[in-house]
């Protein structure tokens, strides 16, 4: 559903969002290490983040990724999907057709709909906060 940059930059920005908790930046080379992603490719979809505002990067020997503790709270998944994919995620047709509307549908394309919008509403409603926190807690998990 998502592109593999952004199942990336997902298990990066709640990696960064646990790091940042406790007090620690974390750099593109461990944050690749961690989410398993090629390092060049982590250091482009943290840049797209940083230029989105969702994710804050200080230069120098003590520099890093990191996001203040007040914005866990604010940041919802939606921000990140938006920042890496757009919202092509609401648009696309679930057959991938390029010509698929209300005036002209694929056969799944109302079903396809109330699947999105709940997409939607899940993105919207879901915080980093609350990814962290899951991750934390041990009722869920990002390495295997």
């Amino acid at each position: 559903m998502f592109s593999k940059a952004c199942e990336y930059g997902i298990k990066a920005i709640i990696f960064i969002a646990i790091k940042s908790n406790e007090g620690i930046r974390v750099s593109p080379k461990e944050i690749a290490k961690e989410i398993d992603s090629p390092e060049a490719f982590t250091a482009k979809i943290l840049q797209a983040l940083a230029k989105n505002n969702v994710v804050n990067f200080i230069k120098g020997a003590y520099g890093g990724f990191e996001i203040a503790k007040s914005q866990l709270p604010l940041i919802k998944l939606a921000d990140i999907v938006d920042a890496i994919d757009g919202d092509s995620i609401y648009k696309g047709c679930g057959l991938g057709l390029k010509a698929c509307d209300e005036n002209h549908p694929c056969p799944v394309h109302d079903k396809f709909k109330s699947i999105r919008e709940g997409l939607r509403e899940m993105l919207e409603h879901t915080t980093l906060e609350e990814l962290a926190f899951n991750i934390k807690s041990g009722a869920s998990f990002l390495k295997v």
